[in-house]
């Protein structure tokens, strides 16, 4: 059995349970008295003792045991939630994430026992209940402990399990060896969360005194779980019963051990067919496992009524593997470019393809793909609550160390983006709700000065437009001092004076981007290298986004931040320049352009066009891909008008070819060192085309 498979779900679960703990921590924090909260806390609680327990994370186990006690206590009113077991509740679940951490990374909890976590745990419940019902509670433990032990020695009856010949020679050749051979059967108890785990550390455990013969039922039934509460397996060992048995009773969650020595000439005589007991036979026969048909049967009928009752609940989400998803995606991608083959033959000169039916034939597969596009997309696409959500106890510990009063509001977590996007997206949000915290709002005492509340404002906010989600973070704090930021940029080298009399706001703003570029007086923990919003940056852009800022000082600073819904299949607008075929982005097109030249107006040595009321800038892409000029120029130009947040340029092409949906083919190292070209696609007719990437040129 391979246990990386359980070890994935575990991972999985654990997760959630986790962020549950930490969401209702945080609840109880401002509601102490929500009894629906501290249940579901509770019910966190056991659940991922359970799963530790199951895995064989003994320090995870115990951590959560203790923490268990504690909302046991505050579940039946005898302790009342303070801010102190807030603060020491918080310090358990980071321990369980650095225990998580550690098994993500090398399959194995570590060896932190974090003792002194523990020993506040305990301390807390000692300081609440007093020390007579602190004392009482391992006493109890120890009863309640003693008494399935104690039940354990009195051997119960072995299920006696019918042999195979193949089974009764390996049983043979060991006692041959001079081994002894054990029949055992475990029982799981029923609260027991992935059986085939647990029996998966049972197997692992004894497995050190010996080797396992016999699996009842077999070794893949018990993987699939497909047995009940109990299995059986012959072991052939050279150590002692008593040795065997305590290491199968170490594994969490076992409520009972069966063992018992055996010979196999005497076993086999035991386990001939006997006329009295035919049906039992039968049965055992029927089933090939440890536990008795009519209580094997009782127990199956109501589970398997259960598992149907459950059905609408559990088939509703499934947890696939991000592998598969992106081979499917592969697929997908094959089917267009297949699509595309058929429309470039359907516009030859060749009159063999024009026919309504072929046509017909087009629109349908064009309406497939794109359908089964969509259907792809939005398996791939996840809210991203799941990144958000650790946000606010982020705020609150920040709240705390740097001795602000602050409140997060979040809006759009059930906001989605491509699986991909969102796994790499926390990091730069991350860094700039840091920066609002400790650069943008300002301290308690300047705020009540200010005649602003005492307590800050940061915002959170998710939404869509068009193809792309934008998040905003923001504060009501005290805006960027733009002029700091240009005095701070000439101290330090990075711009001349000469320069900054010729630059904008938004320039300036720019600068903070740069890296190694801070206007922290002094480096702390939490900020001041000048490394936070060059990572946002060089992250966003990394996904094909950008970012902006708006900002007024006394008021408050808020980052934009725009990323693309998904970056494998996008609408293009397919143009041509020098006879070459170029895709340019068809969210990032504002409209298209026929402007005569003599309306090119100069600016700075900037070409520029005034239109409705905008002057934009123009790009002749044919200067920046370095192709030859033309010998001579339209008295028209094609201008493409892209836009990047608010702002605005016009990219100049000599053709226009027409709307595709195109697949973006990543060009690896070959180029990597162009920004300006984003991927590549191949069209109908097997001409390769370079995608560009707008947020570059403007």
């Amino acid at each position: 059995m391979d246990v990386s498979q359980y070890l994935e779900i575990f991972i999985d679960e654990s997760e959630e349970h986790l962020q549950t703990l930490s969401d209702c921590i945080m609840v109880l924090e401002k509601e102490p008295d929500n009894k629906d909260t501290i249940n579901e806390v509770f019910r966190a609680a056991h659940s991922l003792k359970g799963m530790a327990g199951t895995m064989g994370f003994k320090r995870m186990q115990h951590l959560t045991h203790d923490m268990e006690n504690v909302f046991q206590e505050v579940r039946s009113d005898r302790v009342k939630v303070t801010s102190g077991m807030i603060d020491l509740l918080f310090k358990c679940l980071d321990a369980l994430e650095g225990y998580l951490d550690n098994i993500k990374s090398t399959s194995d909890e570590g060896t932190e026992d974090n003792e002194v976590i523990i020993k506040e745990l305990n301390d807390f419940i000692a300081k609440a209940d007093g020390e007579a019902a602190a004392e009482s509670e391992p006493k109890a433990q120890a009863v309640a402990e003693a008494a399935p032990a104690a039940s354990q020695e009195e051997k119960a009856e072995q299920e006696k399990i019918e042999l195979t010949d193949e089974e009764k020679k390996a049983v043979r050749e060991a006692e041959t060896n001079g081994q002894h051979i054990y029949a055992m059967t475990v029982h799981i108890q029923k609260d027991c969360l992935l059986k085939a785990a647990r029996a998966f550390l049972v197997f692992k455990a004894v497995e050190d005194f010996g080797q396992i013969l016999v699996y009842r039922p077999s070794s893949q039934d018990i993987e699939d779980e497909k047995f009940e509460l109990e299995f059986s397996f012959f072991l052939a060992s050279e150590e002692a019963s008593d040795k065997i048995v305590a290491a199968a009773k170490a594994v969490s969650e076992i409520e009972k051990v069966d063992l018992e020595e055996i010979h196999l000439d005497e076993y086999v005589k035991e386990t001939e067919p006997q006329e009295e007991q035919p049906a039992q036979e039968t049965a055992a026969e029927q089933k090939e496992t440890p536990a008795e048909a009519p209580k094997a049967a009782e127990k199956k009928a109501p589970a398997a009524k259960k598992q149907t009752n459950a059905k609408p609940v559990t088939g509703r989400t499934v947890r696939v593997d991000i592998e598969k998803l992106d081979a499917l995606m592969n697929q997908v991608s094959e089917l267009i470019i297949a699509k595309n083959s058929l429309v470039s033959i359907s516009s030859s000169e060749s009159g063999e393809y024009q026919n309504q039916s072929f046509h017909e034939q087009i629109e349908y597969l064009e309406r497939i793909t794109t359908n089964l596009h969509e259907s792809v997309m939005k398996v791939r696409m996840v809210p991203i609550e799941s990144v958000v959500n650790k946000f606010p106890r982020m705020i609150r510990d920040l709240s705390r160390k740097l001795g602000k009063k602050m409140e997060l509001y979040m809006t759009g977590e059930d906001t989605e983006l491509d699986r991909t996007v969102v796994d790499q997206i926390g990091d730069p949000l991350q860094h700039l709700l840091r920066n609002s915290a400790d650069h943008g709002l300002e301290d308690n005492a300047t705020r009540v000065e200010r005649g602003k509340p005492e307590v800050g404002s940061i915002f959170l906010k998710a939404f869509q437009e068009g193809n792309n989600v934008i998040i905003e973070v923001g504060d009501d704090g005290n805006g960027i001092d733009v002029a700091a930021v240009r005095d701070k940029a000439i101290e330090r080298g990075v711009i001349t004076a000469e320069q900054a009399e010729n630059m904008t706001q938004k320039e300036f703003i720019n600068l903070l981007f740069l890296p190694s570029f801070s206007m922290a007086k002094k480096i702390t923990d939490i900020s001041g290298r000048g490394v936070g919003l060059d990572v946002v940056k060089s992250n966003i852009e990394a996904l094909g986004g950008d970012v902006e800022v708006h900002t007024k000082l006394g008021e408050g600073t808020t980052f934009i931040v725009r990323l693309p819904l998904t970056l494998a299949i996008i609408q293009a607008l397919m143009v041509e320049i020098r006879d070459e075929k170029y895709a340019i982005a068809l969210g990032s097109i504002s409209n298209i352009e026929s402007i005569p030249v003599n309306e090119i107006k100069y600016v700075q040595a900037q070409e520029v066009i005034h239109l409705r009321g905008a002057v934009i800038p123009l790009i002749r892409l044919d200067q920046v891909l370095d192709m030859e000029e033309k010998q001579e120029e339209p008295e028209n130009l094609t201008v493409v008008i892209v836009k990047k947040g608010d702002s605005l340029a016009g990219l100049v092409v000599d053709n226009l070819i027409g709307q595709q949906e195109i697949v973006i083919k990543s060009l690896g190292k070959y180029i990597n060192n162009n920004k300006i070209i984003s991927g590549a696609t191949i069209l109908g007719d097997g001409e390769v085309a370079l995608i560009l990437d707008v947020n570059t040129l403007m």
